[in-house]
């Protein structure tokens, strides 16, 4: 009976242990690792300097001189610099007759290089056939086959390979895609993911003149970025460059207002477009401030918590006009960098009051907004790039990503960041430039003449000569 009796404790223990390992093996596995990234950099003809903004709203026929100044005066507040990029239907004046070849191409102009790029940086360890997931988001452009079909058809990607391609989730896609990843992750070891984001311009150029659906075409440039994660322990501590920490999404689709605030459709003269209602500044301060109430308590120290709460309870009961203690959030206990969406320069300055962030916090996304344009769900990518271009991000320093999107989502993860991290990506070739100077833009010294009692006749004048010279163009070619 004492055999039996430790036979039986044996086994009892030895159950316990596979129990325990299992539970260990699979929480050393619940992590997800940025393993490398690259953002798009297209090529130097198809940047939209000053002169070619101008003449491409001048190409509308539809716009008279009000919506002409309408169109001037966001530019020039925009915080949009000289060299942004568009695709080449739009730069080669064929914006209002898309075609699916133009739509294509500039998914492949942006894929291609940066994908190549990622297995470059990866070596034979990682090669395109390790690839275990691949989600893909393009949000205004989904053709079929997929994209994400035609990435496994360039790259030659296993046929077992667990495929996402995600359409509609707006600006904030690129973080859903990197919460769909780690959700995978949990349910398979040792996975390499591949994140591919981008935006489509070419099919989505609106060509008429009423004012909501005007600003898009203001603020979107062409970019994109592929990232390369993992779940494997030994791979991401070897060769990581941050770990994800935390990630929250906050979706306000039940209220109609915010539903609405930022979709495409159509204008009344069947022209389609994307509308920014006035209810989007609203519906963005609603949807940050509900992801930052979740976000908040999983991310800062529990003595700025614990002075939050103490400040709150102060204001509520003193009656004293100076108040000792802030009453707000200060973010910057629980973080090290502010990747925040380039929106646009009101969402930046926004995001900046709301966290009580100073100039050289909005830095990064100020320069990537003036350098780069509002590139989508790649623009926090671009963000992270120059912090890393500057040499900003060091050993245990933390990231917090912030994106927002149509629907109305607000998005935000955090990033550990595990080794220093020093590569120029897609800002190799102008980082030593920026910060510039000044911001301004120069739109309003090369075409002041809006202005002017004549503007009219000068608009005509204006349109007149550069459909001559699309003409010419034309004949010559």
């Amino acid at each position: 009976m004492e055999i039996l009796a430790l036979l039986s404790t044996l086994v009892l223990l030895h159950a316990l242990l596979v129990l325990l390992w299992n539970l260990l093996d699979r929480w050393r596995h619940r992590g997800c690792y940025l393993l490398d990234y690259v953002c798009s950099k297209p090529t130097d003809d198809r940047q939209l300097p000053t002169d070619l903004c101008g003449e491409i709203i001048a190409r509308n026929d539809c716009l008279g001189l009000s919506e002409y100044k309408f169109l001037l005066k966001v530019i020039v507040g925009s915080g949009l610099g000289e060299a942004t990029y568009g695709p080449r239907n739009i730069i080669e004046g064929r914006e209002a007759s898309p075609s699916l070849a133009d739509s294509i191409s500039e998914m492949e102009e942006s894929f291609n290089p940066v994908l190549d790029e990622v297995f470059r940086r990866a070596g034979p360890d990682i090669p395109p056939s390790a690839v275990d997931i691949l989600v893909v988001n393009v949000s205004m452009f989904s053709p079929a086959p997929s994209l994400a079909a035609r990435i496994i058809n360039r790259y030659r990607l296993r046929e077992d390979i667990l495929v996402y391609n995600l359409s509609g989730m707006g600006c904030s896609a690129s973080l859903i895609s990197i919460d769909l990843i780690r959700n995978m992750f949990k349910a398979h070891k040792k996975m390499i993911a591949l994140m591919v984001t981008s935006e489509s311009i070419a099919p989505n150029w609106y060509n008429g003149n009423k004012r909501s659906m005007m600003l898009g075409n203001c603020l979107f440039r062409s970019g994109g970025c592929a990232a390369l994660l993992t779940n494997d322990p030994g791979l991401g501590q070897r060769r990581g460059k941050m770990q994800l920490s935390r990630l929250v999404r906050t979706h306000l689709g039940r209220s109609n207002d915010a539903h609405t605030c930022a979709c495409q459709k159509e204008d009344d003269e069947g022209r389609h477009g994307f509308h920014l209602s006035r209810e989007l500044p609203t519906a963005a301060a609603q949807a940050f401030f509900e992801n930052l109430r979740e976000l908040a308590p999983r991310i800062l120290p529990m003595a700025e918590i614990c002075r939050y709460l103490f400040a709150s309870i102060w204001k509520k009961k003193s009656s004293a006009k100076q108040d000792p203690f802030s009453s707000s959030v200060d973010m910057k206990t629980g973080v090290d960098h502010f990747c925040v969406h380039t929106g646009g320069k009101a969402v930046i300055e926004g995001v900046g009051r709301s966290l009580g962030l100073d100039e050289k916090a909005l830095e990064p996304s100020r320069m990537t907004l003036h350098r780069f344009g509002n590139t989508s769900a790649s623009s926090v990518w671009y963000v992270l790039g120059y912090m890393e271009a500057k040499k900003k991000l060091r050993r245990g320093h933390r990231v917090l990503m912030l994106t927002f999107g149509s629907g109305f989502k607000c998005n935000s993860c955090l990033w550990v960041v595990l080794r220093d991290m020093e590569d120029a990506g897609a800002w190799e070739n102008c980082i030593k430039a920026y910060p510039p100077e000044t911001l301004a833009n120069p739109f309003m010294e090369k075409y002041g003449w809006i202005n002017d009692p004549n503007a009219e006749l000068l608009v005509q004048s204006v349109k007149e000569s550069i459909t001559s010279r699309s003409q010419a163009r034309s004949h010559h070619a």
